[in-house]
């Protein structure tokens, strides 16, 4: 039964998007929401997208590293891509940054050095920063105490009834 909320609740958004664009565009193709509406299991890179974009509609786990090759880096990766589901059922958008010379806008916000991984409220604002990987079910409870994600859970608990 939540899996077909889930499903209505996403074409109804995909439907939304072109309302949802900061932009007024409606191409996925040059368009980060409409594209992590599509398949929520994209990846995006901090220089490709505007964490202003997801207000409202994503919660972003940022990761960062200095270097692709960091194994705390790859050893986090491999920990959301295990358990990928998880995050989609909480509107997660995973962002990643490995490249400190190009200065995104989230490194200069974030300020991160070295390995860090944050995670943004659906607000906007930074909720977690943690220097080591994290496990998806410790990510999970982090964000399940939010106020917002427990209100998602109140009116998809009511929805189902």
């Amino acid at each position: 039964m939540t899996v077909r909320i889930l499903l209505i609740l996403g074409a109804f958004l995909i439907g939304a998007v072109p309302a949802l664009a900061t932009d007024g565009s409606t191409d996925k193709a040059g368009d980060p929401v409409a594209m992590w509406l599509a398949d929520p299991a994209t990846h995006f890179t901090g220089s490709e997208v505007d964490i202003e974009a997801f207000k409202w509609i994503a919660r972003p786990v940022v990761v960062f590293a200095d270097t692709p090759a960091d194994p705390a880096f790859q050893e986090q990766i491999e920990l959301l891509d295990a358990r990928i589901g998880a995050l989609v059922d909480r509107d997660v958008v995973v962002i990643t940054d490995t490249d400190p010379a190009a200065r995104s806008e989230l490194r200069r916000k974030l300020r991160p050095r070295g390995f860090m991984l944050a995670i943004i409220g659906k607000d906007g604002g930074v909720k977690l920063r943690k220097p080591l990987p994290w496990d998806v079910r410790e990510i999970s409870r982090s964000i399940d105490k939010m106020p917002l994600r427990k209100q998602e859970i109140r009116t998809r608990a009511q929805a189902a009834e």
